[in-house]
C-alpha cells in the first residue's frame, strides 16, 4: 500500500498561493442572499396561507370524525346497557 505524502504548496507558476477569502459576515450569508430569501417568502405567502388553512381544516375534520365515532359508540353502549347486556356492578 503506498504511503500518503503531504506537502505545503509554496508557489505555483512563480506565484504564491492566495489566502482563502474570509466571509464578511458571521454566518457567511451575503446581504443579497438575505434579500432573496425575504423576496421568496413574500412571493409565496399565498401558498403558505393556503397550506395553513388546509392543515387547520384537516385537524378539524379528524377531530369531528373522532367525536362522531365516540358519540356513536357511547350511544350503542347506552342502548346495550339499557337492554341488560352491560356489565353489572
Amino acid at each position: 500500500m503506498p504511503e500518503t505524502l503531504e506537502a505545503e504548496v509554496i508557489e505555483i507558476d512563480g506565484k504564491a498561493p492566495e489566502p482563502a477569502p474570509k466571509p464578511t459576515q458571521a454566518d457567511g450569508y451575503s446581504e443579497r442572499a438575505r434579500r432573496m430569501v425575504v423576496q421568496l417568502d413574500r412571493r409565496w405567502w399565498p401558498l403558505w396561507a393556503l397550506l395553513g388553512i388546509l392543515a387547520v381544516g384537516l385537524l378539524l375534520t379528524v377531530g369531528l370524525a373522532f367525536g362522531v365515532c365516540y358519540l356513536a359508540f357511547a350511544l350503542i353502549r347506552g342502548v346495550l346497557r339499557t337492554l341488560g347486556f352491560g356489565a353489572s356492578r
